[in-house]
This record gives C-alpha cells, structure tokens and sequence, in this order.
C-alpha cells in the first residue's frame, strides 16, 4: 500500500499542511497554533480550571505546562487560585491575550468558512462521520 492510500497519511498531511497555515498566520501576531488554541478555549469571564485544558485540546499536561508558561510570559493570560480549593488554579485572559483570542477565533472562522464555501456540506457529513468512527474505533481499543 503506497503512504498516500493509507488513512493516517492523509490525516497527518492534511493536519500539518492546516498547522503550518495557522502558524503562518499566529506568527505574524507573535502567538503559535498551540496558543491560538488554547486561547480559545478559555472562558473569558469565569476563567478556565488548567486542568480542563489539556483535555479539551488533546494535549499532556506537560505540554500544557510549557505553553502556558510561555503565555504568562507574553502577558496574555493570568492565573488565580480558586478561593474555595486552593489546589485548583484557574485561567483567565488579560487585555492583551482577549485580543489574541479574538485574532484566533478569526483565523479559525476564516478557514471553516473558505472549506465550507468549496466543499459541500454533503461531502463535510461525510468527512465528519468517518472521522467519528476512526476516533470510536481508537478509542474503542478496536485496532490495538
């Protein structure tokens, strides 16, 4: 089977074709793909607890660590104990990071908007479908 009729190839083509897209446009806001996303899933007005992001985003928590390591030190995010379990640490955006979320949202609009105008929403179910059935197969334990 050659790489290009095998399932996976194409995935991983496609997602680094769509990772280097995004971070062409993050870099020119000094932000990274791995930010923009991690922006925009924190909750602007209650914060996000930063154990909940790793698993919204499919990350490790060590990866999650260094990112947000490095979004405290570009002053787009800031951390606050939880006054009821000081064991929980949540997130929030400061001015700086609601305006690199916004740029994210954007960017990320833009592109399912430009995807949906060629590809009909008939072959996007599709598309969708069989991703769903890949990720219940994976996580269903029914390949390995």
């Amino acid at each position: 089977m050659k790489p290009e009729e095998t399932v996976d190839y194409n995935f991983k083509v496609c997602w680094h074709a769509i990772s280097r897209m995004y971070n062409a446009e993050a870099v020119q806001n000094d932000i990274t793909t791995s930010i923009g996303f991690v922006l925009l899933n924190i909750d602007q007005e209650q914060g996000t607890p930063a154990t909940k992001i790793a698993p919204l985003l499919g990350l490790e928590a060590r990866s999650l660590t260094r990112i947000l390591k490095s979004m405290e030190e570009k002053q787009l995010i800031y951390k606050v104990s939880d006054p009821n379990d000081k064991r929980l640490v949540r997130i929030f955006l400061t001015e700086k990071g609601l305006e690199k979320k916004e740029v994210s949202r954007k960017t990320v609009k833009q592109f399912n908007n430009k995807v949906r105008e060629q590809i009909p929403q008939e072959d996007l179910d599709v598309f969708f479908n069989v991703c769903g059935r890949i990720l219940g197969m994976i996580e269903n334990k029914e390949i390995f």
